[in-house]
């Protein structure tokens, strides 16, 4: 069996043991490539959009699915030229603005009007990014889990640890790192399968960037939750919050006790803290 089909297998897997029944599942043409979207929930309910950290894909947001499904329409998005079934095109994003100008589309192809965005770590970054970058009435409310260079920093011993894992991905360098962060939290054995195949999976180098600038998120008129992961390894959590509340002073900051990084945001212990920290966050007006 090849490594795109074992990984597709995989992915299939998740999909079917952990997403709720009547999952739907589109892709969607961008000027970008074709962006794969998995959806569930009411097909009238507010839209929420949900985007996964690098190698996680889509399905990620199992623990999430059918419990904001029963208020929203979610839709998990797999990035273009990152691990899933989304397929790049001859245009690459190789910039913010292609960034934002892709998830554009995406919004636009699900016909998703004004809905709720949420990231986790990279995908935290790309919801901030775009929600600075998108007109007033695309983003009505913005949710960042334990969101990477957002803020801060990585921590030095973060990057040191993955750098086996960048340098030469496989699936047990993915695993001793995800082992090291979590402290050996037990996840999922089906996800854990896919996240390791997802290794050697093709993909690009994904957009990176600094920082947004302290000035543009001053300007950020979107209410905004901020969930940090108590025992994140990525960055210093105490120090993101300060920063978090001096940069978004109308941002609603909490930290997920017990989680880390990379334990968010599907582990079972902590995944009923979070998904009602995010239901309360979206129902409050």
């Amino acid at each position: 069996m090849s490594t795109t089909t074992s990984f597709l297998a995989a992915y299939d897997a998740v999909l079917t043991a952990k997403w709720p029944a009547g999952t739907h599942s589109s892709r969607l043409p961008t000027s970008y490539g074709i962006t794969h979207v998995n959806s569930c929930g009411p097909e009238d309910a507010p839209p929420l959009v949900l985007l996964a950290g690098g190698g996680s894909t889509s399905t990620v947001w199992y623990a999430q699915a059918a419990h904001l499904g029963r208020t929203h329409r979610v839709h998990a998005v797999d990035l273009i030229g990152d691990p899933g079934r989304s397929v790049a095109g001859e245009r690459p994003i190789r910039t913010v603005e292609d960034l934002t100008a892709w998830l554009d589309a995406v919004l636009d192809g699900l016909g998703a009007g004004r809905s709720a965005l949420c990231g986790h770590s990279y995908g935290a970054w790309i919801a901030l990014h775009y929600a600075l970058h998108a007109p007033p009435h695309r983003v009505r409310k913005l949710i960042l889990l334990d969101p990477t260079q957002c803020f801060a920093g990585f921590r030095p011993g973060y990057l040191l640890h993955a750098l086996p894992m960048l340098l030469r991905p496989g699936a047990k360098r993915t695993r001793t790192f995800l082992e090291w962060e979590t402290g050996r939290a037990a996840l999922d054995r089906t996800w854990l399968r896919l996240r390791c195949a997802a290794a050697d999976f093709p993909s690009v180098r994904p957009v990176t960037g600094p920082r947004p600038e302290p000035e543009a998120l001053g300007a950020l008129d979107v209410p905004t939750l901020i969930l940090l992961a108590e025992h994140s390894r990525a960055h210093d959590p105490a120090r993101v919050a300060a920063a978090a509340a001096r940069l978004l002073p109308h941002a609603r900051t909490a930290t997920i006790p017990g989680a880390t990084h990379h334990t968010l945001p599907l582990h079972e212990p902590t995944a009923g803290e979070l998904n009602r920290r995010i239901e309360d966050f979206l129902m409050t007006r």
